[in-house]
């Protein structure tokens, strides 16, 4: 019993802090948002975002913390070159974000000028809220 005592101090040493968040998010996001609704001739919106305590101007701003958790910072990224996407046009709304991502700083703007742009402003929807 008593070398089972002292095994369970050097195990703990050896679990890493957090192991349940894999994104290392809790740790250093702050996320600034702008979004324009009505494309850049038109008036923005700014929000921001700190994540774990789900604090900032965001609306829903914990919700957006846990949704956070669960995307790569891969989402942030550009549409890689010389990839085909559909030429649909999902309006003139645009978003930038930048800040820090699970300790990686990112800088994105979205819009949604075609299928692939699309598809990225979707993914990250919750961040880009407009008022009614």
């Amino acid at each position: 019993m008593s070398r089972q005592l002292l095994l369970l101090p050097l195990l703990l040493l050896f679990v890493p802090a957090g192991c349940g968040d894999s994104s290392g998010l809790g740790a250093t996001t702050s996320l600034q948002i702008t979004v324009w609704p009505q494309g850049k001739a038109s008036a923005s919106i700014s929000y921001s975002l700190s994540c774990p305590q789900g604090t900032g101007t965001l609306p829903e701003a914990p919700a957006a913390c846990s949704k956070l958790q669960r995307i790569d910072v891969s989402a942030f990224a550009p549409v890689p070159p010389g990839t085909a996407c559909t030429e649909i046009y999902g309006g003139p709304q645009i978003a930038r974000v930048s800040g820090r991502l699970a300790g990686k700083s990112i800088s994105a703007d979205f819009s949604r000028s075609d299928g692939c742009q699309i598809a990225r402003w979707s993914r990250l929807a919750f961040l880009f809220p407009t008022p009614p």
